[in-house]
């Protein structure tokens, strides 16, 4: 019979994305898999390569809230409940947790079932529900080498895998980059402005039209934008003279990435990688209300490899942003230099050593 592995994730893209990837390759090598998640992410998930999905109560609460962490560790114990039962009937080799707070509820139902577990850990923080459990699963695995705010037993025995990605992006590692001709064309790609980055739907234009006009009339951008943002965009590139194309959302990304001379977004976990496996420069900016500055952190690993500027919201401004895209523009040995920095903390395997990760926890043998 085919083994079965219980995939805890949600919240965020950024929990659903990685427990995606692992998910589809478990599935290649001959696994089953069951989503255990909160209500809501179990019901809209249905791209989700799982054969059930299991719906668990959960809820997270604000620090201070007293009546908030009472309602939420109701919910919680309700779910672990929920889920003991549902493990006790699908017989689960292995659960898998991918933080964020609706995974909580599957991940203590299999400590305490005495079930081989794991966490993977996206950011190069430690989350606050991976942190609370690292110490009671059997494999921790992270994204990045640094990982901080772990316990440090856990901190000590986590296996560097990278974070898994979309087959598609996995697919730019082996493409190479191509800096920019000397007078020639330059593409830029802005992501990030459907998830609510304000700042960079309103702001990059502005920056861009800032620019030289001999530079301006060069470049090509393509540009993820809040819809209330999309018109005040089209009309800022247009006075420009600068060739734009603007949506809420790109479904082809791979494709832009892999076009791109430079590209400008947010620092989660997975942006980060996906940037680095597809050897882009970027100019990146941490959301400034990220707990933990688990972005800035993301970010800075990547400008310690030489792939990244950061450039933090506190100093952002129309000018530094239009000082920066200039200085990289205008200087294609330095976007050459980037790509391979940030090429050097890729990990396009990162799904396959996770499932092998798993596979290993859920044999008993230890983790390598």
């Amino acid at each position: 019979m085919r083994k079965i592995a219980v995939v805890a994730a949600g919240g965020t893209g950024g929990h659903l994305f990685p427990a995606q990837a692992l998910a589809e390759t478990l599935i290649a090598r001959g696994w089953r898999i069951v989503l255990a998640s909160d209500e809501r992410v179990a019901a809209f998930a249905e791209s989700f390569p799982a054969e059930e999905r299991i719906g668990l109560s959960a809820r997270t609460f604000r620090p201070g809230d007293p009546l908030g962490m009472a309602a939420a560790g109701l919910a919680m114990v309700q779910g672990v409940m929920q889920a003991r039962s549902a493990f006790r009937r699908i017989g689960p080799d292995v659960v898998v947790g991918f933080g964020g707070y609706p995974s909580v509820p599957g991940l203590l139902a299999g400590i305490t079932m005495g079930l081989p577990t794991v966490i993977h850990e996206q950011n190069a923080v430690m989350g606050r529900a991976n942190r609370r459990l690292a110490n009671h699963v059997r494999t921790i695995a992270c994204a990045f080498p640094r990982l901080q705010k772990a316990p440090p037993k856990a901190a000590a025995r986590a296996v560097v895998v990278g974070n898994p990605v979309r087959r598609e992006i996995g697919e730019l590692a082996d493409k190479p980059y191509l800096p920019p001709e000397p007078e020639g064309t330059l593409r830029v790609l802005v992501t990030g402005g459907s998830q609510g980055a304000r700042l960079l739907s309103e702001l990059v234009p502005e920056a861009i039209r800032a620019l030289p006009e001999g530079l301006r009339v060069r470049l090509r951008v393509q540009q993820q934008t809040r819809k209330e943002s999309m018109d005040v965009a089209r009309r800022i590139y247009a006075d420009a003279m600068v060739e734009a194309e603007i949506a809420p959302f790109f479904r082809d990304m791979a494709t832009r990435l892999r076009q791109a001379h430079l590209v400008i977004g947010r620092s989660g976990a997975g942006t980060v990688c996906e940037f680095a496996i597809a050897g882009r420069p970027s100019i990146l900016v941490p959301l400034a209300i990220a707990l933990d500055d688990d972005q800035g952190q993301n970010a800075q690993v990547m400008a310690d490899a030489g792939g990244a500027v950061i450039a933090r919201e506190n100093q952002l401004t129309v000018e530094s942003m239009a000082n920066a895209l200039e200085k990289l523009l205008t200087n294609p040995d330095r976007l050459a230099r980037m790509s391979v920095g940030a090429r050097s903390i890729s990990r396009p395997d990162a799904a396959e050593r996770l499932a092998d990760l798993v596979e290993q926890t859920a044999q008993g043998r230890p983790a390598r």
